[in-house]
């Protein structure tokens, strides 16, 4: 899913040479060394999927898994991701690309935000159209109106 339109980048400050890697470092590195499409990390704990979309953020949610603190790496992330990261509980996010609404809900619910592409919003898989799921959750004003579309959404696909 790459974006079809102009980006711009939105970058943490970088960390100095004589600093430790940090949990986000880690999981970014991890990301692109495992051919993942999100790793989650926090400490000594790592999490990789390498399933598409945000099913792997529905799993983790479905297990009940408590991630607060937890740092995440992922390829994309739109706002029903960035929804469903905030019921996770995660600290941070950085994406390889991530719309402009998805890193305004991180932001909102207190979640650092960054990426290495800003874009207004997540294109589908085809690149002709917008991402079914970031369009399933444009009206969602909280996480939990989220799940329940993007669970109704996903039924239908």
């Amino acid at each position: 899913m790459l974006p079809t339109v102009a980006s711009r980048p939105l970058t943490m400050p970088p960390r100095s040479g004589d600093d430790p890697m940090t949990d986000l470092d880690i999981a970014r590195e991890q990301l692109a060394a495992l051919d993942a499409t999100c790793v989650l990390r926090n400490g000594g704990v790592q999490l990789v999927s390498h399933q598409r979309g945000v099913r792997p953020l529905l799993t983790w949610l479905d297990e009940g898994r408590d991630l607060r603190g937890f740092v995440a790496a992922d390829k994309v992330v739109g706002n029903g991701a960035a929804y469903l990261y905030v019921l996770l509980g995660v600290a941070a996010v950085h994406a390889n690309v991530m719309s402009e609404p998805a890193c305004a809900t991180l932001q909102r619910y207190g979640i650092q935000a960054s990426c290495d592409q800003l874009v207004p919003g997540i294109v589908n898989r085809a690149g002709d159209g917008p991402c079914p799921i970031e369009f399933t959750v444009r009206d969602a004003s909280t996480p939990e109106e989220a799940l329940i579309a993007i669970r109704t959404r996903l039924a239908t696909l």
